[in-house]
């Protein structure tokens, strides 16, 4: 098996080569994805975070109101670590899970947003880092996302810095231009990947 860290900063187009890596066949373990899941309604993680910031945090269905939460959390440290330290040790034990179901002859991505802000970078045998400018960055959250610049420039500000993820990184797959040039680079990427199986 091939343990693969993989990350980017909001805005890289990460999930982009996410997707592409698992159709060319690496088992994809999205940390995103996993994160929801360990705060759904009814999980002890949902509970943990209510009482940590109030029932203000809940949407009229008893689900997670992120955007309230996110206005909580990104404007302040100590509450973005008060939340990480209930999200992250769940998510690493439900990727633990999955990792050890998958075959012993495969890519396993890990895809971690926070993959060099957590210090996991030397957990991976390989660790991947998609790389854009922080204009084009910006400029996605703005465009795509809907974002103000300020929001857009605050969840930047609260990520590692481009350089602390660069100096992580094994392989950088440039996101600044298309799709069709990801798509060349992400090939690129898995033929070395499976060439270390």
């Amino acid at each position: 098996m091939l343990r693969v860290g993989l990350t980017g900063g909001i805005g890289s187009g990460k999930s982009e080569v996410s997707r592409r890596l698992a159709r060319h066949g690496a088992v994809v373990i999205d940390a995103d994805l996993l994160a929801r899941a360990v705060v759904a309604p009814g999980t002890e993680g949902i509970a943990e975070v209510v009482e940590a910031f109030g029932p203000g945090v809940l949407d009229p269905d008893g689900g997670l109101d992120r955007a309230a939460l996110g206005t909580r959390v990104f404007g302040d440290g100590e509450a973005r670590r008060t939340l990480e330290g209930i999200i992250h040790p769940r998510v690493r034990a439900r990727a633990r899970e999955l990792e050890t179901a998958a075959a012993d002859d495969c890519v396993v991505v890990h895809d971690i947003p926070l993959l060099v802000e957590t210090g996991q970078a030397g957990d991976f045998d390989v660790v991947v880092v998609v790389d854009v400018s922080p204009d084009v960055q910006l400029d996605r959250l703005v465009r795509a996302r809907g974002m103000s610049r300020e929001e857009a420039q605050e969840r930047m500000a609260a990520q590692a810095t481009r350089e602390q993820r660069l100096a992580a990184a094994d392989h950088v797959i440039d996101n600044n231009a298309g799709l069709q040039e990801l798509d060349t680079s992400v090939r690129a990427l898995w033929q070395r990947l499976a060439a270390r199986l």
